[in-house]
């Protein structure tokens, strides 16, 4: 029997029970911490602060659904939006997400001064976007449209303000970034960090397009 058994686990490719038997069955290995590879974990918390973030702006757009028609009497969209204005500002945040697509490129192929190059065009195009969103807004107060007098505006400020400091923050820690590359290189710390600020940018990219679809283009054309 034991003859028998032997020779169908030849047939099979399957070890022998005399195999078996001399090379016991080792324990399962238990993997330390030590092992724990952590890119893994810094990008999964980040996509989860995202998704926290997608949430937030979700919010936001719903309240101005609700409250973007209620004007109080006071101006309309129509009537305080400049399109050409806000065209040039949503040209200055897409070619920013252009510009810091090079910055990977090149942080990819491990050369830092084009790297610290790009991210800084990237940082003058986002303080350009700024710059033009604090001239609006420095307009609506003084034309006694600020987000006291109605609802609508008091979404718009919430809305597009939170969008604003999202962006600074970006470039605040963009140039935190750049300190740490001029200081240290393109070290693996850094390439995750850049990796982390890369998808924060494009988010706000996205976020924007909604802005401007939703908020501006929408409130111009009604």
């Amino acid at each position: 029997m034991m003859c028998c058994a032997s020779k169908m686990f030849a047939l099979t490719g399957w070890p022998a029970m005399s195999d078996l038997s001399a090379h016991p069955v080792s324990e399962p290995r238990f993997y330390s911490t030590r092992e724990h590879h952590p890119e893994n974990g810094t990008l999964l918390g980040f996509w989860l602060y995202l998704m926290s973030d997608c949430l937030i702006f979700a919010c936001l757009f719903a309240v101005y659904a609700v409250l973007g028609r209620n004007y109080a009497d006071g101006p309309a969209g129509a009537q305080i939006f400049d399109l050409s204005t806000v065209a040039v500002n949503t040209s200055l945040l897409l070619l920013s997400s252009i510009t810091y697509g090079f910055a990977m490129l090149h942080m990819q192929r491990g050369r830092s001064r084009l790297t610290l190059l790009w991210l800084g065009v990237t940082g003058l195009l986002g303080a350009g976007f700024i710059f033009f969103e604090l001239r609006e807004f420095a307009h609506l107060f003084a034309e006694g449209a600020g987000p006291q007098r109605s609802a609508f505006l008091s979404s718009f400020f919430a809305l597009v303000g939170t969008h604003g400091l999202h962006v600074t923050f970006g470039i605040v820690w963009l140039v935190t970034l750049m300190v740490q590359i001029r200081k240290h290189g393109l070290i693996a710390e850094n390439q995750r960090r850049l990796m982390c600020l890369s998808m924060f940018w494009h988010f706000l990219d996205v976020v924007w397009i909604g802005v401007f679809s939703v908020v501006y283009l929408m409130g111009v054309l009604s």
